[in-house]
This record gives C-alpha cells, structure tokens and sequence, in this order.
C-alpha cells in the first residue's frame, strides 16, 4: 500500500506517450525492477513433459509496470504449486521491464509553496520501471501436463487481475514453448527430424537438405555429354555484368 501511495496508481503510467527510457549512463539512479524471477517452477524440464501451453495474452497497448508482473507471477505460481503441484509447471515471464519512469515530486508539509517551483524544472527523477507491452503480445506462459490444462487456464485468470487494461487467455495450439504444432511435432519426432534442445526443439531438416555454397575463384569441373568445361565461380554481385544476372545462372561464366 505504501508503494502505491508513492508512486500512483496504475492510472497514471500506463499510457505509453514517450518514447523508450531504458537505463544507461545518461539515465542513471534508477532503482531495481520489483521482478527478479522470470521462470518459476521447473524450468528444466525436457520439451517432451509439458505439452500443454497456455498464453495470457495483453489486449491492450499500455505500460506494466514491474510490481504488476511480479504480482501476477507469485499469484500464477501460488495457484498452480497448490492444486497442481510445484513440479508440475513451467511459468514463464515474457515481457521485461526496461522502460524507466519519472516522477516531479512536490513538497507536501507546512511551508512547502515557498520551496516549491511547479512546473518548472519538471524533468522528474526516476522512480520505478516499466515494459511497454502491445496488442498481442504475450505476457505470461505456463506449460504443463494435459492433465492440468484447467489449473493452468484458472492461475492465469487470476493472474489477469493483477494487470491494468484487457487481457486473454489464450490456449496454444504449440507444443510446449516450441514453434511446432503437436501433430507436426509428434509427426516429426517419430521419423527423427526434430532434436530436443532444452525446453524448446531444433528442426533437424535444413542441416540434411544439400546445401550449395559459392566459393570464389574456385574451378568446377563439369561433365556434360562427354566434353570437359571448365567453369569460374565467382561471386554473387550487385554491380558491372553480374548486376543483371538471371536465377541461378550468374555465378557461372564460362572460361574462354
């Protein structure tokens, strides 16, 4: 409640009208974000155990400021290690609070309009920090068993109120934290295209596709109908004769 009293409600800082205030040299006296922990629960788990994903989804372009997402993170994360289980969860936070806002205190006790200037001067001082989030962008992600799919849905609900603005609750159609639907995921793994890495997964196809490298000043032999011709690679340009080249065509030249 203090806090609040200090820095104001939500109200006041969640339009975001300037542009990006990050720390740095010149911006310096900022104090530490409220949230220090991003990931909660058990965030080494293999892609393979939590298949399920769940998204809380921002509605709204607007400030958030650090003691709301760290609110939101304890209260995800105490409704889920309750009814779920504390190993049965990966919460993850996915929006950082770089932005920094000020503030243009103003002497409030006995004799403070002869020390007051107002409005001038009203570059304010640092005071909190916030992440400066946009319509669509995801806020906070749990991943889990199917089996606790309504655990998750319900600790992102209350997880909602935490927040100014609109939010919603999105299931994924991914699976985990990955980039691959579950059919094209489980497809995949069967015929060993897909390598666990972590809590995500790397497509093993562009590393068995034959990959064509163009090296300069290298000699090509080519066969073609029992002659022998020799061909100069060189390389991909963007001026002289090479500018105008056609498709795949341009790198070789003939040599005379």
């Amino acid at each position: 409640f203090l806090n609040i009293f200090l820095i104001g409600p939500a109200r006041c800082y969640r339009q975001i009208k300037n542009k990006p205030y990050p720390k740095s040299r010149y911006c310096r006296g900022v104090p530490d974000p409220k949230i220090r922990i991003y990931d909660v629960g058990m965030k080494k788990k293999g892609v393979d155990e939590f298949p399920f994903c769940v998204h809380l989804v921002s509605w709204e372009k607007e400030n958030v400021s650090s003691e709301a997402l760290e609110a939101a993170r304890i209260a995800c994360n105490k409704y889920m290690a309750k009814f779920a289980g504390k190993d049965a969860f990966h919460l993850r936070v996915r929006v950082h609070p770089f932005h920094v806002l000020r503030i243009n205190k103003m002497l409030s006790c006995a004799g403070a309009d002869r020390l007051q200037t107002g409005m001038r001067g009203a570059f304010g001082k640092p005071q909190g920090t916030c992440a400066r989030v946009d319509i669509g962008q995801v806020l906070l992600s749990v991943r889990c068993k199917d089996s606790n799919s309504h655990h998750a849905q319900e600790a992102l609900r209350r997880a909602k109120f935490k927040f100014p603005g609109r939010q919603k609750i999105i299931v994924s159609r991914k699976w985990g934290f990955t980039k691959y639907n579950r059919a094209d995921y489980l497809k995949w793994k069967s015929e060993n295209r897909i390598m666990p890495d972590g809590v995500n997964a790397k497509d093993l196809l562009p590393f068995m596709e034959l990959n064509i490298f163009c090296f300069p000043t290298t000699v090509f032999i080519v066969f073609l109908k029992a002659k022998v011709r020799v061909y100069n690679v060189q390389l991909l340009g963007c001026h002289g004769p090479l500018a105008n080249r056609q498709p795949g065509r341009a790198f070789l030249k003939a040599s005379s």
